[in-house]
């Protein structure tokens, strides 16, 4: 049933726009305090950049990856992926100085006509269904959001004068409409490319911000937890116990 679905989606979708995937991996992962970028560490015995593009190609076989690296990177992936069989085609592009900047560099890759989504590297836990139903949801609207609801009590702090944080009178928030937005984003490749002319800016924090900016209207999709992102050691404990969960 499940092959089934695939394969209609895949040719339905693909007789009218071509799709590209944009797995964003250029970033150095300081935070994870390895001797590698994060997207190069093993997850489950694979590096988590070649799962995460397995999970596309594998749902979406027709679909255009285009892998986006740092640019002292670009060499060690294409001769790993070489070296160990991992032959999925990739167009392989250099990052720019911000998230911003490397995303700008991948859609010249783009074509107008297409349906590109623009995906973390290291979120390789999300779900084939998750993939698919975008993609049908892509066929009523011009950009598509995956977002959860926060479960946590939320606090807005400051910093008092001595660094310590405080609470900021007056401010509160109403959790039933906080949502934290995951990717894959997805978009019209004009309406993206067209957004990206804009000129940078620090607000832009992922690709709808930047599409809200040029007044692209934004439609929703409900998420994963299990779509993490893998920016910590912590997290990446987290998304080894995840993957033995979905193994079992």
């Amino acid at each position: 049933m499940y092959e089934e679905k695939l394969k209609f989606a895949v040719i339905i979708i693909s007789m009218d726009r071509k799709i590209y995937v944009i797995i964003m991996a250029a970033g150095s992962g300081l935070r994870m305090g390895a001797d590698k970028p994060k997207q190069f560490l093993e997850l489950g015995g694979r590096p988590i950049l070649q799962r995460t593009i397995e999970r596309f190609h594998h749902t979406v076989p027709d679909a255009r990856i285009v892998t986006v690296l740092p640019p002292d990177c670009i060499s060690y992936w294409r001769e790993w992926c070489m070296d160990n069989g991992f032959h999925v085609p990739q167009i392989l592009v250099a990052g720019g100085i911000t998230r911003f900047h490397s995303v700008r560099n991948a859609l010249a890759k783009v074509p107008e006509g297409a349906i590109v989504a623009v995906h973390d590297g290291v979120r390789p836990l999300l779900s084939p269904e998750l993939i698919l139903n975008m993609l049908e949801r892509m066929k009523e609207c011009r950009a598509l959001i995956p977002v959860i609801p926060m479960v946590d009590t939320l606090k807005v702090l400051g910093k008092g004068p001595g660094g310590e944080l405080q609470t900021i009178d007056g401010v509160t928030v109403d959790r039933s409409q906080v949502f934290g937005a995951q990717t894959p984003q997805m978009f019209l490749s004009e309406d993206l490319k067209s957004a990206y002319e804009l000129p940078f800016d620090t607000m832009f924090t992922d690709d709808a911000s930047v599409a809200q900016a040029k007044k692209i209207p934004l439609s929703y999709i409900g998420g994963e937890r299990f779509n993490i992102k893998i920016t910590t050691r912590d997290d990446l404990v987290l998304a080894d116990a995840i993957l033995a969960l979905k193994q079992a």
